[in-house]
């Protein structure tokens, strides 16, 4: 039994490490080699914003559940996205809007593997599991970067129907896991008692309010879909719902807390919300990941600018890594159960943070224009086997403590609520980091990321009173 987990773990992290890569590694190239700038790829990777805003339907997923159903659905949607890819022509408008759809689907598998993968598992599974679940994710990824090598060979028209493909033969596997188990009890409160509870709290609509903006904020700073007379008409109508509850807790008394963390749809938020140290935790997640995130969109475009074709890119920089990316995974995965995960955190974080220092040093060496000799390959070859490494080293930390400080009886909404942080300083850093190395070129942007990987550093004691609280509770 727990060798048939382990092998659904490591399918269902390969289902959703794929169309990451397809977004992060073949796109970008992709585009780049259309003579697409590096603004306009930058901001491409505002377009990930679903993954931060995913916790707004996470709980839609939770609540009708049927998982692998989910699951199954989505990989068939973003397969007709790579199909239209594969037969349309040109970088018409509709590019956009396909690539969005495409993001928002691929959130929302990671939405139902998360759920499903922290049911399938039980507690002592956990850490054997997380080290399969993130090498087998990067193993997805990998598995997009033989589309971005298979472009040299057989064009991006044929690439990209390699990626529909694959994406159909995942949607039948999904189908094929073990059935999900009993969902697990919930409270009697119904979506109606929850909103005759949240318009008699102030604080509440308040915050709901101000995710809202932030999250129309957040599209609209991308898609500019809204007109310029919306805002306005937004703040008065955010006003006049807020006054509206305060109005309603006149009549009535407010709720406590706990009621309102108890609902079937927002309950994760404000439950997460009130636990101390929160505002320290979430801050942390924002910004551990900060430095590796910045770097990373622009890695592929540096190598494509040092005069990398498509195929050494995904043979070197996505394929090769693999096993590194792996190793660094199981090394950090065993650090961790070992050291605990406070410790860890920090420690294999600056191995996170002194990785980027390999591609400054590399880009700093070699100017555009200077022809690829060994020593020019060996720099940027071994700067891309230093940040695969120690990308594992830090993830495996990472996930681990995302995962300790998630409550069971919630747990995909919750960690699609912490996972859509991190991913919040994933999309805004990679499209800042367009304008940085347009701006200033790559040597000097890159070794700003160096310096970006050590705020979050501020935020540690916050981290380790959750830490403790949380192994406290459990051992209750």
């Amino acid at each position: 039994m727990r060798r048939s987990k382990l092998f659904w773990v490591a399918a269902l992290y390969f289902a959703e490490g794929f169309p990451f890569g397809v977004f992060n590694d073949v796109l970008p190239v992709y585009f780049r080699q259309q003579g697409v700038d590096l603004r306009a790829i930058g901001t491409l990777s505002l377009l990930g914003l679903a993954w931060t805003l995913k916790f707004l339907w996470a709980p839609a997923v939770d609540y009708f559940r049927h998982h692998r159903l989910w699951m199954a659905t989505v990989d068939v949607g973003m397969g007709a996205v790579m199909l239209s890819f594969a037969l349309q022509a040109g970088l018409g408008p509709w590019v956009w809007t396909a690539i969005a759809l495409f993001t928002i689907l691929a959130a929302t598998n990671d939405i139902a593997i998360d759920g499903y993968t922290i049911e399938l598992l039980d507690q002592q599974e956990m850490g054997l599991a997380n080290g399969v679940r993130n090498g087998m994710y990067r193993v997805g990824i990998i598995g997009a970067g033989f589309a971005l090598s298979a472009s040299s060979w057989i064009g991006w028209r044929g690439a990209f129907l390699c990626a529909a493909c694959a994406l159909a033969l995942i949607a039948a596997t999904m189908l094929l896991a073990p059935r999900e188990r009993l969902a697990p009890a919930r409270s009697g409160q119904g979506f109606a008692v929850e909103v005759t509870r949240l318009v008699r709290s102030p604080r509440a609509v308040a915050g709901l309010l101000a995710v809202a903006l932030g999250a129309m904020w957040l599209t609209n700073t991308n898609l500019h879909w809204a007109p310029a007379a919306f805002w306005p008409g937004a703040l008065i109508v955010a006003a006049l719902l807020w006054l509206a509850s305060f109005a309603a807790r006149r009549r009535t008394p407010e709720p406590a807390a706990e009621a309102l963390g108890d609902g079937p749809v927002f309950g994760a938020l404000f439950d997460l919300a009130t636990r101390p140290n929160i505002v320290s935790v979430l801050i942390f997640i924002l910004l551990f990941k900060l430095g590796d995130a910045s770097i990373g969109f622009m890695i592929k475009p540096f190598w494509v600018d040092r005069g990398f074709s498509g195929a050494e890119i995904g043979l070197v920089s996505v394929n090769l890594g693999l096993a590194l990316t792996i190793a660094g995974g199981l090394v950090g995965g065993w650090y961790t159960d070992r050291a605990g995960i406070f410790k860890a955190l920090w420690v294999l974080g600056l191995f996170q943070g002194f990785a980027n220092l390999g591609y400054t040093l590399a880009a700093y060496a070699i100017p555009p224009g200077t022809p690829l000799g060994l020593p020019q390959r060996a720099a940027i070859y071994g700067a891309s086997a230093i940040e695969s490494f120690t990308g594992g080293l830090g993830s495996a930390a990472f996930l681990s403590f995302l995962m300790a400080i998630v409550d069971k009886r919630r747990s995909a909404a919750e960690y699609a609520l912490l996972s859509s942080v991190f991913a919040l300083s994933r999309s805004v850093a990679g499209w800042a980091g367009g304008f940085g190395a347009q701006q200033w070129g790559y040597a000097p942007y890159f070794l700003l990321t160096f310096f970006l990987s050590f705020p979050a550093y501020c935020f540690l004691p916050g981290v380790r009173k959750m830490l403790t609280r949380v192994a406290a509770a459990r051992t209750a």
